[in-house]
């Protein structure tokens, strides 16, 4: 089964407003999702999210999330080719899937499903 890539990266901030400001000047653009807990930006096919304290996630790195039609095939593909679930799939939101897995390198790898 293959992904429709890389169209989603979380990135874990200490300081949401300075973060922001940051990220405003790199992508030109303001965010389409701005609260206390999630500042997120939609440029050129991406999304791009800023999350104070590495969100309940935990991040300690930025996150990429592939795009996938079925999070539970995929998630039993990959733990089969020998990946760890560090994240089981869960709803983040209305139709929004995701999980994370991670590799035998210890790199983790997001998987986000949009019904």
């Amino acid at each position: 089964m293959t992904t429709s890539g890389i169209k989603t990266v979380l990135h874990p901030v200490t300081d949401l407003e300075k973060a922001k400001a940051v990220y405003t000047a790199l992508l030109g653009a303001e965010p389409t999702a701005d609260s206390p807990y999630y500042v997120g930006y939609d440029v050129a096919g991406q999304h791009i999210g800023l999350v104070p304290g590495g969100g309940p996630q935990g991040l300690k790195a930025p996150l990429a999330y592939w795009h996938v039609a079925d999070i539970d095939a995929k998630l039993a593909e990959l733990t089969a080719a020998g990946a760890t679930v560090t994240e089981p799939a869960k709803e983040v939101g209305p139709g929004r899937r995701v999980a994370s897995v991670t590799d035998s390198d210890g790199n983790v790898l997001g998987i986000l499903q949009d019904s």
